[in-house]
Order: C-alpha cells, then structure tokens, then sequence
C-alpha cells in the first residue's frame, strides 16, 4: 500500500510540476516571446522610419538645384542617425529588464549589484563615456554632418583621417577617404576637425613662372581663364562668384609663383582647382610662357 501511495504521490507531483510549467508558458513564457517580438518589430519600424526620413533628405538634395547638401539637410541626416541608435538602445534595455522579471529575477534586488557593477565598468568603460559625450557635443555643435569632407586629427596618430562622411552616431564617425577605404573614427579620439565642406569652398592654384615674365601680361591671361570658367556652362555651377588673381605669392631668383583663387560649393574645390589648372596650363602654352609646373595649395 505504502508503495502505491509513494507512486500516487511522485505521479501527482510530475503532473503538478508539468501544469506549473503549462501554465507558465502559457502566461509569462508567451510574454518573453512577445515581448523579443515586439522588441524586433520595433526595431524594424524605427529602422524604416529612419530610412524614409533619411531617403526624404537626399531626394530633396537631388531635386534640388543645389548641388550640395545644405548645413540644416546634412545636421537632419546625422541627427535622424543618432536619435534612432538612442531611442533602439533606450528599447532593448527596458525589454530586456521585462524579460529578466518574468524568468524570476527581482530587478529592484539587482539595484545594488548594478550599482557595484556599474562602478567596476565605469573605470574600464571611460573611453565609451568620452566618445557618447564627445559625439553628443559633435551633434549638437553641427561641426559636421552626413556627406561632409573632412579632416581629422586622432589622438596617437600621426596620419590625418580624411574622407567624406557615411555615418555618425554618439560613438563612432565613419569615413570614406577617396580610395573607398571605410575610416572608423572613435568620436572621444578627435583633436581637432577640419571641414573641407562648410558653406563654401576654396579652390587655390600657385602659377608659378619665370622671374622674368611680365607679370602684368601674366596677369590679364589668368583674369582672362577665370572670365571664361565662370562662363562656361559647365563650370558655372560649381563656382559662387568668378575666380579672382591675387598676384604673386611668392618670389625668388629664378620663379614667382601667382596665386589664382576661385570660391566653389562645397565639396566642389578639387574638381574646380584641377580644371582651372587644366585651362591655365593651356593658356600659357598658347602665349609661348615658360613655366615650370602648376601646384595646388592647400
């Protein structure tokens, strides 16, 4: 009798354990999955809205006649970036204390343990805090944005980080330099920015000729290709106002160098000083001066 009843019992308590289990899947186990699920929508829907807005951007900066990004479009796009990586982390932090709540684990006991953690963390984690905070002041500041070229001096580095925007968030700014390397830049590592894009652009030739040239002959052939630049179709675009000369820049015994300058879009001022020198170099050759070359400035 007593080993009948020994198996009543262990029967009664494996089908009370599988009903406990039944019924916590059926409550808490469906909002875990609900709750991932959600998360996941969430994110998906965050991501669209992201792209859309973003997308809006950049066919307005297509359809438009400018042919470049203005400063408000290029702030919009980074800051559309940041606020969704915010937003999606903020998320998955409070969907993944839900969770640990319905598989038993009181949140408010885990305060103090947090907090011990959170101070442990917080002298390995220093770099991240510097980089949120120092891309939080990149923001904000709009010192530069989405499809801006820039220049960037890192911390330990000897070599400049250049290229054009990708991507900026409150960590990281990601750069395409012009041979299509992606350059990661940890926000809280930039020393000093140099926006090659801001509002207007410089495109500056050195002509550098004989000492003996008539600089006064040399000067109306430059006035001359600038007239010309900014009247051609093509060029005129690209140019805020007709491209001036400043008159010699420098002057030794053999060679004098004539600095030419022309003020373009931003972005605008490689591909308008090569064309500029291209049509200098020309025009000299047609007049018979001798010259030694045509350099650009930086």
């Amino acid at each position: 009798m007593r080993s009948v009843a020994s198996s009543i019992e262990v029967v009664s308590l494996s089908i009370g354990s599988t009903s406990d289990a039944t019924n916590w899947l059926r409550s808490g186990g469906i909002e875990i999955v609900l709750l991932i699920l959600g998360a996941v929508l969430f994110s998906r829907f965050a991501t669209f809205i992201r792209d859309r807005v973003t997308g809006r951007i950049d066919a307005g900066f297509r359809g438009g006649d400018s042919l470049v990004r203005t400063e408000a479009a290029k702030h919009r796009h980074a800051l559309a970036q940041v606020v969704t990586w915010v937003v999606l982390t903020v998320a998955y932090v409070l969907v993944a204390m839900e969770v640990l709540r319905r598989l038993g684990f009181q949140v408010t006991g885990l305060v103090a343990p947090a907090a011990v953690l959170g101070a442990a963390l917080g002298f390995g984690a220093q770099r991240i805090v510097q980089d949120i905070l120092a891309g939080f002041f990149l923001i904000t500041e709009r010192q530069y944005g989405f499809g801006d070229v820039v220049r960037i001096a890192v911390t330990g580095s000897s070599e400049h980080a250049e290229g054009t925007v990708e991507d900026v968030t409150l960590r990281i700014t990601t750069l395409r330099n012009s041979d299509g390397e992606v350059i990661t830049v940890p926000n809280g590592q930039i020393v000093k920015v140099t926006n090659l894009s801001k509002d207007w652009a410089r495109a500056a030739i050195d002509v550098p000729v004989s000492s003996s040239a008539d600089i006064t002959t040399i000067n109306e052939l430059l006035h001359e290709v600038g007239t010309k630049a900014f009247a051609d179709s093509r060029l005129n675009p690209l140019l805020l106002d007709e491209p001036t000369v400043m008159g010699v820049e420098d002057l030794t015994v053999d060679q004098m160098n004539i600095r030419m300058v022309a003020r373009t879009l931003p972005g605008k001022q490689f591909e308008v000083g090569r064309e500029l020198r291209v049509r200098v170099a020309a025009a000299l050759r047609r007049e018979g001066i001798s010259r030694e070359g045509i350099r650009e400035t930086t």
